[in-house]
């Protein structure tokens, strides 16, 4: 028979995994119901504590692990600069590790950093492997995933729906009057996947919708892949007179190629981009985009590991995104 694991007493608890790990550690930090309802699990499966990862925790850290796909992104930045603004004037201090958009990566560096344990950890994505998620729950530290939306978090997340985001602005360039509108893609991480649905989806809805419309790759985005995916796009698609894309490095890409071609922007295409990363406020035409809350996903899930992870009532907090309209999709 398989031993209990701390995921099968939160799920008989209806709590993650992480709240059982430190209502069995650290019990007076925990409300008497919820310490009543592990404490009845426990019984219930005959759960028998991992030891060897108590010992692990009982040693902790000042820091918070922050966990991030790539340091060379943009996007980042302003995550990382809102963490770093939650942790001023406190004793914790930042251990930043770099996955590569690799769940198998993530979870090696992560195991580095856990023994002595942190206070908490923040994750990117949503894509953990079960060793990852095991071995958290197993430390019992509060931990934060940002930039995507589950309805099953490891223990708290923060984000936006990438999906819907992208909805709206294709569906911006729809409201237009585009009526062949192009996806640009790059760095295809299961978060693009996701824009990518959401374009198809507006597309689909608004019977549009055109296989030969998607032009994407798997290398890290630029400005220059812009230029290259547009390129591929157009000669794929010829009759494309708007795209977005799934940054606003790609965006701008397009742009500096129309203006090569003498294509005019946005009377012949129109442009819209991803994360409002300040360049695309200050080109000219103007680059219309989705502003993403990227320094407030920081700072929010900073703060919360600076409460401790008490976090808010929902261990799902949706700070959604806004459409920034500039003169690139003003047809």
């Amino acid at each position: 028979m398989t031993k209990p694991t701390l995921v099968d007493v939160g799920k008989e608890a209806g709590v993650s995994a992480i709240t059982v790990s430190r209502a069995l550690r650290s019990p007076e930090k925990v409300s008497d119901s919820l310490r009543a309802k592990v404490d009845a699990a426990v019984r219930k499966l005959g759960y028998v504590p991992n030891q060897s990862a108590s010992t692990l925790a009982s040693s902790e850290t000042n820091s918070i692990v922050v966990m991030i796909p790539s340091i060379s992104n943009n996007v980042f930045t302003d995550v990382l600069r809102g963490i770093e603004d939650a942790l001023k004037h406190t004793r914790l201090t930042l251990q930043i590790g770099n996955t590569g958009y690799d769940p198998i990566e993530e979870e090696r560096v992560l195991r580095s950093f856990l023994n002595p344990a942190p206070k908490g950890v923040i994750l990117a994505g949503i894509e953990q492997t079960n060793e990852t998620r095991q071995m958290l729950a197993n430390v019992g530290v509060p931990v934060v995933q940002i930039m995507d939306l589950s309805d099953a978090p490891i223990d708290q997340i923060v984000g936006f729906s990438h999906e819907d985001a992208a909805f709206a602005a294709a569906n911006h360039l729809i409201d237009r009057g585009y009526c062949n509108v192009g996806f640009l893609g790059a760095q295809m991480d299961p978060r693009s996947q996701k824009r990518l649905a959401g374009f198809r989806k507006a597309l689909q809805n608004a019977g549009m919708y055109d296989e030969r419309a998607v032009a994407v790759t798997n290398r890290p985005s630029d400005v220059n892949i812009g230029a290259i995916l547009f390129g591929k796009l157009t000669t794929q698609y010829p009759e494309c007179d708007a795209v977005f894309c799934n940054n606003d490095d790609l965006a701008l890409g397009v742009l500096f190629e129309c203006q090569r071609r003498g294509i005019r922007v946005p009377t012949e295409l129109g442009i819209c981009g991803f994360n409002d990363l300040g360049v695309t406020s200050q080109c000219v035409p103007t680059i219309s985009t989705v502003r993403t809350p990227l320094y407030d996903m920081g700072a929010k899930a900073g703060k919360i590991l600076v409460d401790g992870g008490a976090g808010t009532k929902d261990r799902q907090v949706d700070l959604g995104f806004s459409l920034e309209i500039r003169n690139s999709s003003l047809r």
